[in-house]
């Protein structure tokens, strides 16, 4: 396509903080923009994230304590350059946030209230309405681009990239499909597309995401042969209520934690102590594994967020709880308890992927012309392991950088964007019989990954899951339906993360090895394409 920088068009996949915010800087730098999103506009994982949004904008903090901060949540595998991008470049975009109208919590006196989240050395965290910081950003965001002349379609699957001597030209859709009904296939061709699609929860049984995380984007770049790494980093939040009547499970955030709340188990003790010295607020991975570990001593059974000692009384606990956690006390409720009184039972759940489509510092992948921001990319910022309220930044900062070279990169050329090399060494696979799978279907999925490739990883459960996972991909027919697309899409991203949680022999951040616990003495990023 002969573009023009008036001319320039580009296409983002998805609606999230990092998607909006590319597709708004792009608009103005000059480019046309239509956003595709599998929802409405307003439904992407943004809208869900309670913790809030982490940023230096404290005069008695400093970015050197948030690149550290960061660095030491990713467990030695962080791109420090990345990291520091985002720390730097942070605070300027937690401000256009609070110019579009974001309404951060604040004190009375009028300044912005601190929360402190895990593995953070000082409370930089910023919430908006008590627990619905996503909600808050989701909105604003959302007007702006319904003000800024972008097209939107809505309903639309992202089925594959359009990829033509080597560069990416385009997306093949499906428009108006559902679970029984195939849509309207549909190509939109561009000058540069951005992958702004979230991450993959479906994969495990108990997840925190929403039901359209299926990982489209990621198996999307995977088919058109983008370099796709750290896929077996996915993040599992420590503090799930249990599933509903409808079952339906909800996160717990980590700033009740930051409040004060503890984790006991059936005797009453809390335990997390046992295995880091900060106890609650130690790394997600270790505080999950903590849990994990805890509940299989007791049966199976949860442990217990324990908030009984945030207040004197029962009455000033129960006020506060419901002002500063107005989305969770709700939660709590509906399913009959009174955290004030009473502690309430927990569990992990996947919730985050660290790796995916691997992208320079501006959103460039492996193949010209793509681009890939916020959970759907891996940018080297969250290493092994994310640390808390990084996400929405990440996707802010990421996001506008992306939006800002479009129209340069593809008027001037296409930079070389380096890719981080497969893991080499490591002990011989054990020897492991063909297993003959179930029937597929998605539940069986996801309950074979939560098994032998969540919380805790052994060579001989994840050759088993390889096997089976080889078996489903064999008999699975060719996709009509969006469901059809989702099912696919998840048993290619599953086969990929198996195979890369197969090459990381030592256990690292997120990524634990039962048969090899102690990290390596050299670590390296594994990778895929």
């Amino acid at each position: 396509m002969n573009a023009t920088p008036s001319r320039v068009h580009a296409v983002v996949v998805g609606s999230g903080i990092a998607g909006l915010t590319a597709a708004l800087h792009a608009v103005s730098g000059g480019s046309t923009v239509t956003l595709v999103t599998k929802d409405v506009l307003e439904h992407a994982n943004t809208r869900y994230a309670q913790g809030g949004i982490a940023g230096v904008m404290f005069d008695d903090d400093r970015v050197e304590d948030h690149i550290r901060d960061t660095l030491t949540a990713g467990a030695g595998l962080s791109d420090p350059d990345a990291v520091r991008v985002l720390a730097e470049e942070g605070p300027a975009r937690i401000r256009d946030l609070i110019a579009l109208g974001v309404a951060f919590d604040r004190a009375p006196d009028g300044s912005l209230v601190k929360g402190l989240e895990a593995a953070h050395s000082y409370p930089r965290i910023l919430h908006a309405g008590g627990d619905a910081t996503g909600t808050a950003v989701e909105k604003a965001l959302v007007a702006r681009l319904r003000e800024s002349g972008a097209t939107v379609i809505e309903h639309a699957f992202l089925v594959d990239l359009v990829v033509e001597d080597g560069r990416v030209r385009g997306v093949d859709l499906l428009v108006g499909a559902s679970a029984d009904r195939e849509g309207v296939r549909r190509r939109l061709l561009a000058d540069a597309v951005v992958l702004a699609t979230g991450g993959a929860g479906e994969l495990f049984s108990h997840s925190t995401n929403p039901a359209v995380a299926t990982g489209d984007g990621i198996a999307a770049a995977l088919r058109a042969g983008a370099a796709v790494a750290d896929l077996e980093f996915f993040q599992f939040h420590p503090t799930v209520l249990p599933p509903d009547d409808r079952g339906e499970a909800f996160l717990v955030s980590e700033a009740v934690r930051g409040e004060g709340a503890t984790l006991i188990d059936d005797t009453g003790r809390r335990f997390a102590f046992d295995v880091h010295p900060d106890g609650e607020l130690a790394p997600r991975d270790v505080v999950a594994r903590a849990i994990a570990d805890r509940m299989a001593r007791q049966g199976g059974r949860p442990v217990r967020l324990d908030a009984t000692h945030l207040r004197p009384t029962l009455a000033e606990r129960r006020a506060f709880l419901a002002r500063r956690f107005p989305t969770i006390d709700a939660a709590v409720r509906r399913r009959g308890w009174d955290w004030a009184a009473e502690p309430v039972p927990v569990t992990p759940a996947a919730h985050y992927l660290m790796g995916g489509v691997v992208t320079d510092l501006h959103g460039r992948t492996s193949l010209p012309g793509l681009y890939a921001v916020g959970e759907v990319a891996r940018t080297g910022v969250h290493g092994a392991n994310r640390l808390a309220s990084n996400s929405l930044l990440e996707g802010a900062v990421f996001g506008a950088r992306t939006g800002d070279v479009l129209a340069r990169d593809v008027m001037g050329g296409w930079p070389p964007v380096t890719t981080p090399p497969p893991a080499v060494g490591g002990f011989p696979a054990l020897p492991i019989a063909v297993v003959t799978p179930a029937p597929f279907d998605r539940a069986a999925l996801q309950e074979l990954l939560w098994t032998r490739a969540g919380l805790v990883r052994t060579e001989r459960g994840l050759a088993e899951a390889a096997s089976i996972l080889r078996a489903w991909s064999a008999v699975t027919s060719e996709p009509v339906t969006e469901t059809d697309h989702e099912d696919a899409n998840l048993l290619l991203v599953g086969a990929h993360l198996v195979a890369a949680a197969r090459a990381r022999r030592e256990s690292v951040g997120a990524h634990l090895r039962a048969d090899q616990p102690a990290p390596a003495a050299s670590i390296t990023r594994t990778a895929s394409c």
